[in-house]
């Protein structure tokens, strides 16, 4: 993900861009200006204070064109809080998101791409990456109980494998599971869980600023591991009547209490739905700023262990993903 700088140059900005110099001057500019952005939001929502808490009146119309990630961790719920509180309108998302704002009175979907630009949206309480996760207009999105189903249901408890393998940073691929990563996974835990591997064709999802890479996996795994259940698969029965990708992953996610996540999107899917996650994040701003047991745990009440190697993978998986013995 390739950041800029994208915060209006005004007054208030540059002062606040001072403050954050004084105080933090010793952090790398390029996590320092998210500590800036944090502050510029927090200013403007003080422009809505009356029409929050007072009038309380349906205004607010939440619209974002930007990553997968933020829109779980920061957008959706600032729109939930809406409309808890009584003052939401409408959304306004990217194409195969109207499950995503299930509670929206009018959800629309008006963008086409996701978009870098699209992240940086001040409107929002918080963009990207914080140094304060103190959000008063957040609310947690009962995902989990909008679309726990009797469709996908085993006779051993499921595991989602939730794979990714794209560019990051404008380079090569750096969090993922590998074939040799994988095959460790459905060796170690398959006699326990109905392993259900999952890593999006980029036909399937809406694009970002990142290229999906084709593993070549897939094949792999039907040869080798046939009981291994594949989202693809899945979702070409799509016997649950899902409206698209993302709704049907929904569903299936929803029934699991366990997974092994990537860093990005991908890990922020399965922090929707409770239980435990094993995140794979070889670096990134989220090992700065804490996120993955901060807001990526208080989205569902999942309990997150990050990894930062495989072979962190591979001891979460002992502690907590094996039977006691």
């Amino acid at each position: 993900m390739k950041k800029k700088h994208h915060v209006p140059t005004n007054f208030i900005t540059k002062l606040i861009s001072v403050y954050v110099r004084l105080r933090f001057g010793k952090i790398d500019p390029m996590i320092r200006y998210f500590y800036r952005d944090t502050y510029y939001c927090k200013l403007i929502q003080l422009k809505y204070v009356f029409r929050d808490y007072v009038f309380k009146k349906k205004y607010k119309v939440v619209s974002f064109s930007g990553e997968f990630a933020p829109e779980f961790l920061f957008v959706i719920p600032f729109a939930y809080w809406h409309y808890k509180n009584g003052t939401l309108l409408r959304t306004e998302g990217a194409k195969y998101t109207n499950e995503m704002y299930f509670f929206s009175p009018d959800h629309r979907e008006v963008y086409e791409v996701r978009t870098n630009e699209g992240n940086y949206n001040y409107e929002t309480p918080r963009i990207l990456y914080s140094h304060d996760y103190d959000m008063s207009k957040w609310e947690r999105v009962p995902y989990k109980a909008q679309f726990k189903n009797d469709v996908y249901v085993y006779d051993k408890p499921i595991l989602i494998v939730a794979n990714r393998y794209n560019t990051e940073w404008e380079g090569p691929p750096i969090s993922f599971f590998s074939i040799p990563m994988l095959q460790y996974i459905f060796e170690t835990l398959g006699k326990h869980y109905q392993i259900i591997y999952n890593r999006p064709r980029a036909n399937q999802i809406v694009s970002d600023t990142s290229d999906v890479i084709d593993l070549n996996e897939y094949d792999w795994i039907r040869e080798n591991f046939p009981e291994v259940l594949l989202v693809e698969d899945l979702y070409k029965e799509n016997r649950i009547g899902a409206n698209n990708f993302n709704h049907f992953q929904m569903c299936v996610y929803a029934n699991a209490d366990h997974f092994l996540s990537i860093h990005g999107g991908t890990s922020a899917l399965a922090c929707l739905f409770e239980g435990e996650n094993i995140i794979y994040s070889a670096k990134g701003p989220e090992h700065h700023f804490g996120c993955f047991n901060s807001v990526y745990e208080a989205m569902a009440g999942t309990k997150v262990y990050l990894a930062k190697t495989e072979e962190q993978v591979k001891n979460y998986i002992a502690q907590h993903y094996l039977p006691k013995t």
